[in-house]
C-alpha cells in the first residue's frame, strides 16, 4: 500500500506518517500544499491520496480542488480528505462523481491508528468511508427537511452504518439484530428510496448519496 499525505501542519503530518508507517503503509511522499500534492501525485501515482481540504495556496477549498483533479485525472487513486470540522458541502463535491475511492474523516480521527490504516486500505480497495460524526450530522438534517421521512428509525440507522462503509455483518453486530433482518431494512431502504435493482453494492453507494445529497 502506497500513500502520498498533503496537509500544511507539520506536526499532524508527521504524525500521520508515523501512524501509516507503523500499520505496514508506505508513505512515498508529503506536501504541504495544493500544487505539491498534484506534482508529487501525478509522479508516484499512489494507491491513496490524503488530502487535507484546507491548504495552501489560498487556505480555502485548495485540497478538495486538489482531490477532484487527481478523481477527473487518476480515477483509480483512493482519495480519503480529512477536515477539521465537518464540511458536508465538501462531500457533496467530491461524491458528486460517485462514492466508490473516497474517504472523509475528521482529523481527530486519525490519532486511532486503526481508524486510519482501515479508512486508506477502504478506499485503496475501491470502498467508501464518511465519519460518523458527518453521516449523523447529514441524517439529522435529512431528518428535518428531507421527503426520506418514510424511512423508520431503524432504517435510518442501517443507512447510517452504511455511510460509514460497515457490511451486513457489521451492521448486524452494531444493531445487535440478525443479518437477515438487515438484509430486509437494506431492501426496504432501496425500495423507499426507489432505486431500481442493480448490483448490490452500487445501490448501497447510491441509497448513502441520496441521503446525504438531500
Amino acid at each position: 500500500m502506497r500513500v502520498v499525505i498533503a496537509d500544511d501542519a507539520v506536526l499532524l503530518r508527521e504524525g500521520a506518517v508515523r501512524l501509516l508507517t507503523e500499520a505496514g503503509i508506505e508513505v512515498v511522499a508529503q506536501a504541504g500544499d495544493a500544487e505539491d500534492l498534484l506534482r508529487k501525485v501525478r509522479a508516484h501515482k499512489p494507491d491513496v491520496a490524503i488530502i487535507d481540504v484546507r491548504m495552501p495556496p489560498e487556505n480555502a477549498d485548495d485540497g478538495l480542488r486538489a482531490a477532484l483533479v487527481i478523481r477527473e485525472e487518476l480515477p483509480d487513486i483512493g482519495l480519503l480528505l480529512l477536515s477539521q470540522y465537518v464540511e458536508d458541502r465538501y462531500l457533496g463535491e467530491l461524491l458528486a462523481g460517485g462514492a466508490e475511492g473516497v474517504g472523509y474523516l475528521l482529523k481527530d480521527r486519525i490519532s486511532d491508528v486503526e481508524r486510519l490504516s482501515e479508512a486508506v486500505e477502504r478506499v485503496s480497495a475501491g470502498g467508501s468511508v464518511l465519519d460518523p460524526e458527518v453521516v449523523a450530522q447529514m441524517l439529522g438534517r435529512a431528518r428535518d427537511e428531507d421527503p426520506l421521512d418514510a424511512l423508520t428509525d431503524r432504517e435510518r440507522q442501517v443507512l447510517g452504518l452504511m455511510a460509514e462503509g460497515r457490511t451486513n455483518r457489521a451492521i448486524a453486530g452494531e444493531l445487535y439484530i440478525s443479518e437477515r433482518a438487515v438484509e430486509r431494512h437494506v431492501t426496504s431502504i432501496f425500495t423507499k428510496l426507489e432505486l431500481a435493482p442493480t448490483e448490490e453494492d452500487h445501490r448501497r453507494v447510491l441509497a448513502v448519496l441520496a441521503y446525504l445529497r438531500s
